[in-house]
C-alpha cells in the first residue's frame, strides 16, 4: 500500500517537474517581461513630457521671437500626453504606430527647440537651462535604453510564440497570446543629413 502511494506521489512529482521544465510558463513569463519593458518606455516618455514645460519657460524668457518653435513643442507635448492608449496597444499595429508617430513629433520639436539656443549665448550659459538640457539629454538616452530593452523583450516573446514547442504550448494553454508590436525607425532617419558649408 505504501509502495503504491509512494509510486503515485513520485509520478506526480516527476510530471510536475517535467511540465515546469518544458517551458509551459515561458509564454506568460515573456509576455510579462515585455509588458514591464513597455511600462518603462512609457515612464521615460512621461519623464520627458514633465521636463518640457520648464524648458519651454526658460527658453521663453530669452527667445521671444521663437514663438513658433515654442508653440510646436507645447502642442506636440499636449498631443503626446493627451493621447489615450488602448489596452491592446502592444498587439494593435495601428495604435502602436500612432503612438510612435506622436512621440517622434515631440522629439523632433524638442530638437528644433534645442537647436535655436545657438542664437542666444546668454541662454546657453543660463544654469537653469543647462540643468534642464542635461536632464532632457539624459532622458532621451533613457528612452533609447528603455526602447532597446522593450525590443529585446518583445523579440523573446514573439520568438516563443513562433517556435516549437512554445507555439504548441501557446495554442493549447494561452490561446489569446498575440505577437506584440515593435518600434520601427522613422523614414526620415534613413536619410543622411545634408552638411552645407557657407
Amino acid at each position: 500500500m505504501r509502495l503504491k502511494l509512494f509510486t503515485r506521489l513520485s509520478a506526480i512529482f516527476v510530471a510536475v517537474v517535467l511540465i515546469a521544465g518544458c517551458g509551459i510558463n515561458n509564454v506568460p513569463t515573456y509576455e510579462e517581461q515585455a509588458k514591464a519593458a513597455w511600462s518603462e518606455v512609457q515612464n521615460q516618455y512621461q519623464r520627458r513630457a514633465d521636463l518640457i514645460p520648464n524648458l519651454v519657460a526658460t527658453v521663453q524668457g530669452y527667445a521671444k521671437q521663437e514663438r513658433e518653435v515654442l508653440t510646436q513643442v507645447t502642442e506636440a507635448r499636449a498631443k503626446a500626453t493627451q493621447m489615450t492608449l488602448p489596452p491592446d496597444i502592444l498587439t494593435n499595429p495601428e495604435a502602436f504606430k500612432n503612438y510612435q508617430q506622436v512621440q517622434g513629433q515631440l522629439g523632433a520639436a524638442l530638437s528644433r527647440l534645442l537647436s535655436i539656443t545657438e542664437n542666444y549665448p546668454d541662454l546657453k550659459s543660463n544654469q537653469n537651462f543647462l540643468a534642464l538640457q542635461s536632464q532632457l539629454e539624459g532622458t532621451e538616452n533613457r528612452i533609447a535604453v528603455a526602447r532597446r530593452d522593450y525590443i529585446a523583450a518583445v523579440q523573446k516573446y514573439n520568438t516563443e510564440l513562433r517556435t516549437i514547442p512554445g507555439r504548441w504550448i501557446a495554442a493549447i494553454f494561452y490561446s489569446g497570446a498575440q505577437p506584440m508590436q515593435n518600434f520601427t525607425a522613422d523614414e526620415k532617419a534613413a536619410q543622411a543629413p545634408q552638411v552645407k558649408f557657407d
